[in-house]
């Protein structure tokens, strides 16, 4: 499927907790673009997989399901980003911890992301993209105008979601959240399809000792000083 043209797209890639998301959000906001959550994809394809009772070790049934689904982002009245699956917001579904684990082992299977790799292409619209995920500016926008990779330290990133977890009520253990932390980069790093790594050309952030927006303004820097391709 080809990209449409004289669209400006900015890939923000990076591991679990790197602060991709709420960067990108903000990112989105502040540019007036359109918004594009890859793990939510595979989230809500998670969530439409249990609701449907498919075996979500089935690759060629989960491939087959991306077709039948409507994800949409959009930002709410309260001017936050939402995620609609079939029109019904799941967001807060899309962050419960089963589903999180449902949509890292999903994402592993070749047929899955190449069948959901034609539907990330259709976020591409004016005024321009933020596109949010691990394989952004490597495998779904490659010719993007602009990529950066953000990370951190896993420590950081597990603390980082230790601290969601608790602020949900939900009870957990930081050992334990560092443990799943390192298990999913495991995942992310060695899946045979679209492994995360850094894309070409990308400018590479760590958001450790950085706060959101000094992370922020060091983007719009970056999207201000580089010419678009």
């Amino acid at each position: 499927m080809k990209e449409p043209s004289n669209i400006p797209v900015l890939t923000i890639d990076g591991p679990s907790g790197s602060g991709k998301g709420t960067i990108s959000k903000r990112l989105a906001e502040r540019l007036g673009w359109n918004y594009l959550e890859s793990g939510a994809l595979y989230r809500a394809l998670g969530i439409a997989a249990m609701s449907q009772q498919l075996d979500i070790t089935d690759a060629g049934k989960l491939a087959t399901l991306v077709d039948g689904v409507d994800i949409e982002f959009k930002r709410n009245q309260q001017g936050r980003w939402v995620t609609y699956l079939d029109g019904e917001e799941i967001q807060r579904q899309l962050q419960s911890e089963k589903i999180g684990n449902i949509a890292s082992k999903i994402a592993v299977f070749p047929d899955v992301r190449r069948s959901l790799l034609a539907k990330q292409l259709t976020f591409k619209q004016l005024p321009g993209l933020v596109a949010d995920g691990r394989d952004m500016g490597s495998v779904v926008f490659p010719a993007a105008d602009y990529k950066v990779y953000l990370t951190a330290s896993t420590e950081e990133r597990a603390k980082r979601r230790y601290k969601q977890l608790i602020e949900k009520g939900i009870s957990a253990n930081l050992r334990d959240v560092i443990q799943d932390v390192e298990k999913r980069d495991q995942r992310d790093k060695n899946r045979s399809t679209s492994p995360l790594m850094v894309p070409e050309g990308a400018v590479y952030i760590d958001s450790s000792s950085k706060t959101i927006d000094e992370v922020v303004q060091q983007v719009l820097d970056f999207l201000k000083n580089k010419p678009s391709q």
